[in-house]
């Protein structure tokens, strides 16, 4: 069966060179759940602005079938995980079917189509195992995104590069540069290879960007069982060691990334250093470069908000603020059955639940944490949202931690279901975004960004994006960072006295005490964050840096 394709605009000079764009999850509208965090909210922008510069890119996913999860509670407010089949009739059938190999068995793959005009991105293609032709294990590849089992997440991974790179032959579309955004579609670099059997040729090809340092976001992956999985697209493992100089048990999946591409790029200037700390005695590895991240500001940024800023109305800008945070007041009162107040200052954290991001670093003083949110004088509203990867059982006790504490006052909450709409409803509505890394752990982070184009003022540690922004009491706050050579409890013992003094002593007064500066480094931040932040610029730079 045939899906005649032909790329549904046409792309603008300066951007008419044809690039595949392989991503495990895509953040781009609230009703395609495909998504768990960072990754997908970036992925999701460039998509979109991909589409706004008419850049000549496909977009390849997985339509997982259960999504991520759905964030529900228990009985107890306690977080809960739910998975519910997910069914989009905004998607439309290619019925092409062709066949790969995983784990020594045929599987059948077909791929949906989400055309530009239904949310404005450039075009992406979904793979799907869901066939009537397949057993039940192999339609398990695509029903949860980032699956714990072991040999599942293997047989994603194949699904995307594998199938990627064969479904594009099936549309007839042939890339000039597969751009791996992660090493999750690691094995398209090794069917390119078995295709072109020049690695030189790969990496004339190939580029990669980087998103983590974390371990987690490395994968390190027994080889025999990558092998046996048909990791390596039908290539000796002898081979595959003698090309990508693996060890000989063990495949690093960055690193060998970092190997076959021709080019890679951290996500800010600060990530490139991290990188170059942690490649650079590696052998063979490409180019490293830094392309900061940025989002989509046509998606995000609040346009009533921009209009009052662009007519230098502060009152408008002000009513617009306390407006937003009405609406998202009533989901703050709809599930914790609390009436927060528009004249109180509202902080807000918000974002992937995992251990750097020190959801919980506020209750790390409980005195101070008590004085803080019982004060009558200056009186502040506390909002956590965030999605633990379900696994994440320390992450998850984290959540419940902070719903336990919020029990016991009536101007914390703790909300459930962080996604795209709700991650809107609260940059809208926060006074303060409250971003807590360990230095040298955010990569980027890009939750800031779209904060602050919506009236929202950062308060952060200089990690990830917020370095290359922030103008410390202009635009945003800095909050000290202990040195992170120290032990982590160290440091956040150490950051968490840090935070208290800057909310106590600066932030707090000069939001109640000098109500017009407020206002100004709010318009400060809605200015300085455009265009810089704004993805158009990211996705300009990845054609004039990294596909050239």
């Amino acid at each position: 069966m045939s899906f005649p394709f032909k790329h549904p605009y046409e792309p603008a000079a300066e951007y008419s060179k044809p690039v595949a764009y392989f991503c495990m999850e895509y953040a781009i509208h609230q009703p395609l759940k495909i998504y768990a965090g960072g990754l997908g909210f970036l992925a999701g922008s460039y998509l979109r602005s991909a589409f706004e510069l008419k850049q000549n890119l496909v977009g390849i996913g997985i339509l997982w079938k259960y999504g991520y999860y759905d964030q529900v509670r228990k009985s107890d407010q306690t977080m809960d995980v739910l998975f519910e089949e997910k069914v989009y009739g905004f998607l439309q059938p290619t019925d092409i079917k062709f066949k790969i190999s995983i784990f020594q068995h045929d599987v059948w793959v077909t791929a949906w189509y989400l055309p530009p005009e239904v949310f404005n991105t450039a075009p992406l293609f979904l793979l799907s195992t869901s066939l009537p032709e397949n057993d039940y294990l192999a339609r398990t590849t695509v029903h949860k995104l980032y699956d714990p089992n072991p040999e599942t997440k293997i047989a994603a991974s194949i699904l995307l590069g594998v199938g990627g790179a064969r479904l594009l032959e099936e549309l007839g579309w042939q890339p000039e540069i597969y751009h791996l955004s992660e090493c999750h579609g690691l094995p398209l670099a090794f069917y390119l290879y078995d295709k072109y059997k020049d690695m030189a040729e790969v990496r004339r090809r190939l580029v990669f960007t980087n998103h983590t340092p974390e371990e987690g976001g490395n994968p390190k992956t027994d080889l025999l069982l990558l092998e046996k999985a048909g990791f390596f697209s039908g290539i000796p493992i002898t081979e595959v060691r003698s090309v990508v100089h693996a060890g000989d048990s063990v495949l690093d999946h960055t690193l060998t990334a970092l190997r076959m591409s021709g080019i890679a790029n951290g996500v800010s200037r600060i990530h490139l250093q991290t990188l170059l700390r942690m490649w650079k005695p590696y052998p063979d590895i490409c180019p490293l470069i830094s392309i900061t991240n940025g989002q989509n500001a046509a998606y995000w940024a609040d346009k009533e908000m921009y209009k009052a800023l662009e007519a230098g109305d502060d009152q408008a800008l002000i009513q617009r603020k306390l407006t937003c945070k009405d609406l998202l007041f009533e989901i703050v009162a709809d599930q914790n059955g609390e009436i927060f107040r528009r004249d109180v200052l509202t902080i807000v954290f918000a974002k992937r639940f995992t251990g750097y991001k020190r959801a919980d670093l506020l209750l790390r003083d409980r005195d101070r944490f008590d004085r803080l949110v019982n004060n009558k004088e200056r009186p502040v509203q506390i909002i956590w949202a965030g999605k633990p990867y379900p696994m994440d059982y320390a992450a998850v006790g984290v959540f419940d931690k902070i719903v336990d504490a919020c029990k016991a006052y009536s101007n914390c909450a703790v909300l459930a279901g962080y996604e795209l709409k709700l991650s809107k409803l609260l940059k809208q509505g926060a006074d303060v975004w409250l971003n807590l890394p360990r230095l040298t752990h955010e990569a980027s982070g890009t939750s800031g960004m779209s904060a602050a184009m919506n009236g929202t003022i950062n308060v952060s540690t200089a990690d990830g994006w917020f370095p290359e922004f922030v103008k410390d009491k202009n635009n945003g706050f800095v909050i000290p960072s202990s040195d992170p050579a120290l032990p982590e409890h160290i440091q956040d013992d150490k950051d968490v006295i840090s935070l208290y003094d800057m909310l106590e002593k600066e932030v707090i007064p000069l939001y109640y005490d000098y109500p017009s500066s407020w206002v100004t480094i709010m318009k400060n931040s809605m200015h300085d964050i455009l265009p810089y932040f704004d993805s158009g610029r990211m996705a300009a730079e990845y054609y004039a840096k990294l596909y050239t």
